[in-house]
């Protein structure tokens, strides 16, 4: 080892993953020591540095060429002794001048003066901030002046970093609950068979404390922008971003998960006048939206009408989206690959259903040809009432026919029986199905099942009427890969043991944790 060469010693190090094999690796000699920390771009750091700014000098002194830095204290108490503060930043910033990916994870005592000690990383391009409670959009604008290479900006859980003022009312509805079922009366000419007591509502600033969005729009250098339970960004606030828009690639944007306080309506909104949502999202490839509320016209909304570039999407519990906008979607995204719906009933027009109908997934059966991926969820909807989801049978079929589908994902899908079921059976590109508490399919369904000619992966969970004999059938087709079966009663371990190259088996249902769906 000690005859190789320098370069030939890199490559070999670059290719250890481990870190504690690497750390082991450098206790062999000197010379396998000091290439180590030389060759070392990558560290993780976790509550243990103490004290904390000083281990930090070390920690740099010894990798002088770390480009990423991934900082947690998650988990962390009092007795895990000091966390790393603002000085410790000042540290990292100056010791680290190649870094360009930092990550910073429940860190409480770095605040804005922290904030602006990154500014001076000039080769930074991707900051990721996860509940850092005293960071202020004040420190967000000095990161988005210093750091000119950002082009990618991750902001969950950070509750001070604010904009829009909240309040009580939304339009014309006033919300009282964060119950489902009491929510609004939503859907297809929202607002026009609605009668609701108005009160008045001081019009909320926008103003104050977005100036770092507007920046970085201007700056047009963010490909990836997610905000996830920021509670002071308001939808409305974003559009600040202006032609920062143009050359995004990834948004995501969730809301809190309760609906006790709702957007505020967009002070500059003017019907019929959409001048603020006139720009372009050409680049898009990427969108997820979630938890959030919007009216017709305005709000995020309007990004499914402008992403002509558009492959992935993903709508969860987002309030006010109807036929009208999936269908101005089919027709705009043509490159559309795959798409995520998770959907609860509202009353809609007298009704209590999902807002979406099969409108919608005949709109994309007709105007997305390479939609592969198609992941549908229902929360909230009771098998005994099939009417609580909007979606039919007949449309999903279309669908499936339509679309060169690989994956296909049905959670309480309980509009698709067995007569849905026999689509499969000719589905030439389906490769993986899972499904989850979809109680209309049985034995009968999983016979169609089997004769899907390149289904490899089948996942089943929460199954009450697919028994042994249903897999059975599937099993003995001899083309699984990968077999899961999860809190499904009627289905032995045995029948599961050894029916695929990759056979997995519980009793219990899978966790929410697990999941990661709502």
């Amino acid at each position: 080892m000690e005859d190789l060469p320098v370069l030939l010693l890199a490559e070999i190090i670059k290719r250890i993953p481990s870190t504690s094999d690497l750390n082991s690796l450098a206790l062999v000699s000197k010379r396998l020591y000091a290439v180590e920390a030389e060759h070392r771009d990558a560290i993780f750091i976790s509550y243990g540095l103490s004290p904390p700014t000083s281990a930090m000098a070390s920690l740099c002194s010894r990798f002088p060429n770390l480009s990423k830095v991934h900082i947690s204290y998650y988990g962390w108490t009092l007795d895990h002794g000091a966390q790393l503060d603002n000085q410790g930043l000042n540290v990292l910033s100056s010791g680290c001048p190649l870094l360009t990916d930092l990550t910073l994870i429940h860190c409480s005592n770095i605040d804005d003066s922290g904030l602006a000690y990154i500014a001076c990383c000039k080769k930074l391009k991707t900051l990721r901030l996860h509940t850092l409670p005293a960071i202020s959009s004040s420190g967000l604008l000095s990161v988005s002046v210093g750091c000119k290479s950002l082009s990618t900006l991750y902001l969950n859980s950070c509750e001070n970093i604010g904009g829009t003022q909240r309040q009580m009312q939304w339009g014309p509805w006033a919300v009282s609950t964060t119950s489902y079922d009491q929510f609004f009366h939503l859907g297809e000419g929202q607002g026009d068979e609605v009668e609701a007591e108005e009160e008045e509502v001081d019009e909320p600033t926008a103003t104050g404390g977005m100036e770092w969005l507007e920046y970085l729009g201007r700056a047009g250098s963010l490909e990836e922008l997610v905000l996830v339970f920021c509670k002071g960004i308001s939808q409305y606030d974003l559009l600040k971003f202006g032609p920062g828009w143009m050359r995004l690639q990834r948004f995501e944007f969730e809301g809190k998960r309760s609906y006790d306080m709702i957007e505020p309506r967009d002070p500059s909104y003017v019907p019929h006048h959409q001048y603020k949502y006139g720009f372009s999202c050409e680049s898009l490839k990427s969108l997820r939206l979630a938890h959030i509320v919007t009216e017709p016209e305005i709000g995020l909304r309007f990004l499914l009408g402008k992403c002509r570039g558009l492959e992935r999407l993903c709508l969860h519990f987002v309030i006010g989206i109807s036929d009208r906008d999936m269908i101005m979607l089919s027709q705009s995204c043509r490159n559309l690959r795959s798409i995520k719906l998770v959907l609860m009933p509202l009353f809609c027009r007298a009704t209590f259903s999902t807002p979406l109908t099969d409108d919608s997934l005949k709109a994309l059966a007709l105007g997305c040809p390479k939609l592969e991926e198609v992941d549908l969820a229902f929360a909230g909807c009771d098998p005994c009432y099939q009417t609580e989801i909007g979606f039919k049978r007949k449309g999903l079929v279309k669908l499936i026919k339509s679309c060169p589908i690989r994956i296909l994902v049905l959670t309480s899908a309980n509009f698709f029986d067995n007569k849905g079921v026999k689509v499969l059976a000719s589905a030439e590109f389906l490769e993986t199905l899972e499904l989850m508490r979809c109680q209309a399919i049985t034995d009968g369904g999983m016979h169609y099942i089997a004769r899907a000619p390149r289904l490899v992966n089948l996942t089943l969970r929460e199954l009450n009427h697919v028994t042994d004999g249903g897999v059975a059938k599937v099993v003995h087709a001899k083309k699984l890969e990968s077999l899961t079966v999860e809190g499904c009663p009627r289905i032995s371990a045995q029948t599961v043991e050894g029916a695929a190259r990759s056979a997995h088996y519980s009793v219990d249902p899978p966790s929410v944790c697990d999941l990661q769906r709502y």
